[in-house]
């Protein structure tokens, strides 16, 4: 090779810290340099005899027919994992190398350049990335399961315990001494406190791994607050707390997700619309705080900025300045007085500003200690109005007060049997007995689906096949210990007009028996 090519070579290439090794038309390797030969740990003198045309490995990899598809077409490619019998030949690890290919000339002689560029940390990093991903997925997936698991084992006792204690409650007032009746609402409040308990931190779980979907709809928000201002006057009458409502306007429609923050509190009257569960979460810890005096919610509208704005005032124990910043805190009260004297785990506030922000609303708290706190909420407005379901033309409406229902346990059908014994009458059947043709019956009146979680798909599809099957339109009621958002909307899009959570309350029942006009 003429002397001025191979000082053009050394000049250009010597530099460069990557391995370089330059071929002739023969494959005789004319040129390498210095990154070169620390890598290959061969000298250029070494190599004179060398040719890649008769390299073993270079040809069982096929990278042969890269150099000449370079040298016929003059252009260049670029090869993953190259090697060649001068790497095998070393007792060492070899790289893991990712090689340019390209073709110069120079004096009228074809050259090809081999230059590569050692990927073995990129590549080992992505699979350990690639391990850490799999671990993650997997992780986050027993997880689900674990979580999915202990809320069907929780939920369905719990739903038992509750219903039968309240009717029982119900049924023996007038029958038992005062101390029996302490023991039984000490029994109904207990069960009651550990489902809120349990029901937060299973949310709390689901929306800090973020595996919650958003799926909005319009309500209207003042319709809402109204009912569930109602409710809590009622339930609270013994309580020496006020509760006023102060609304410049009759509607204020909002865009908000159905199931977000009906997951804070499922034991809500008003399971039908989620931002009332936000909604009753604040006016319920407003009053929970307030052991005398007022509460008031006001609303108002920025229209500037679309934002529905609620302010629930309060006359309560109001929260110190040094606590405010931990406010929001998961599992976070301000003393352990608070925590004995006031029921419980630090979650509400959490899981309400968490929901919130979800939906693009957010959440403010303005508190003096003695004095009292101002809790305000935003939701985005929507200009559209409320969504109601038509009936279809032809439809008939059935008016006779009777229940059909899927359930393989039983144990719902025995809850709802005793919540509703006065005013409707219950056929149950399990899943595997129930034909699409009992739905020709035109008695029923509403239709009740326990859902099984380990039949979930199954449902789902047999929801479908009731909703396009029944001529009559019935209303569907689906009711599970399930409480992922993302999980409960597939029944709704399924065709469900209605979902409940367990444990779920006679109220809640009833409640959305009159909703749906059952």
């Amino acid at each position: 090779m003429p002397i001025n090519v191979l000082k053009y070579f050394n000049l250009l290439y010597d530099p460069i810290h990557l391995p370089i090794e330059i071929i002739n038309e023969e494959g005789k390797i004319v040129y390498v340099n210095p990154a070169f030969i620390y890598q290959w740990d061969y000298s250029f003198s070494e190599l004179k005899e060398y040719s890649v045309f008769n390299d073993s490995e270079i040809k069982n990899s096929k990278i042969i027919e890269s150099i000449n598809y370079v040298f016929e077409t003059k252009t260049s490619v670029s090869i993953d994992n190259y090697t060649d019998s001068l790497l095998k030949s070393k007792q060492i690890t070899k790289p893991i190398f990712r090689t340019k290919i390209f073709h110069i000339s120079i004096s009228s002689k074809d050259y090809v350049v081999l230059m590569h560029e050692d990927e073995t940390e990129v590549v080992l990093m992505n699979e350990e990335f690639n391990k850490a991903r799999d671990s993650q997925k997997e992780a986050d997936r027993l997880k689900n399961n674990f979580l999915n698991v202990l809320s069907h084992e929780l939920r369905t006792p719990l739903n038992i315990i509750l219903g039968y204690s309240s009717i029982i409650k119900e049924s023996m007032k007038d029958k038992i001494n005062p101390e029996d009746r302490v023991y039984l609402d000490n029994l109904y409040s207990g069960s009651e406190r550990l489902f809120k308990s349990i029901t937060q931190m299973l949310e709390f779980a689901q929306i800090e791994a973020e595996n919650y979907k958003l799926n909005f709809e319009t309500i209207n928000l003042i319709t809402i607050l109204q009912s569930c201002i109602a409710t809590t006057r009622e339930n609270t009458k013994n309580k020496k707390v006020e509760i006023n409502s102060n609304f410049n306007t009759k509607e204020i429609y909002v865009n908000v997700d159905i199931q977000c923050v009906e997951n804070i509190f499922n034991n809500s009257l008003t399971l039908k619309y989620i931002s009332s569960d936000i909604f009753n979460n604040l006016l319920n810890n407003a009053i929970k705080f307030t052991k005398q005096g007022f509460v008031e919610v006001e609303t108002n509208l920025l229209s500037d900025r679309e934002l529905a704005v609620v302010r629930i005032k309060d006359s309560g124990v109001g929260i110190s300045s040094e606590y405010m910043d931990h406010l929001f805190q998961p599992f976070s009260q301000e003393d352990l007085n608070i925590g004995r004297n006031y029921e419980g785990n630090g979650l509400g506030l959490a899981l309400s500003k968490r929901y919130l922000e979800k939906m693009g609303g957010s959440l403010l708290v303005d508190s003096i200690k003695g004095v009292g706190s101002t809790v305000t909420f935003t939701l985005p407005l929507s200009p559209e109005h409320s969504k109601s379901k038509k009936m279809p033309e032809g439809s008939k409406k059935v008016h006779l007060k009777k229940i059909l229902m899927l359930d393989d346990s039983s144990e719902s059908y025995g809850l709802i049997n005793a919540f509703l014994k006065k005013s409707f009458e219950t056929e149950v059947y399990n899943f595997g007995d129930f034909q699409l043709e009992m739905l020709n019956k035109k008695d029923y009146r509403i239709i009740v689906f326990d859902v099984n979680p380990n039949r979930w798909n199954e449902s789902v599809e047999m929801c479908k096949e009731i909703k396009n099957y029944d001529n009559y339109n019935r209303p569907l009621i689906i009711i599970s210990s399930e409480f992922a958002g993302d999980r409960i909307r597939e029944f709704y899009e399924a065709g469900a007009d209605k979902f409940l959570v367990k444990p779920f309350s006679k109220n809640e029942l009833v409640k959305s028996l009159e909703e749906l006009n059952a």
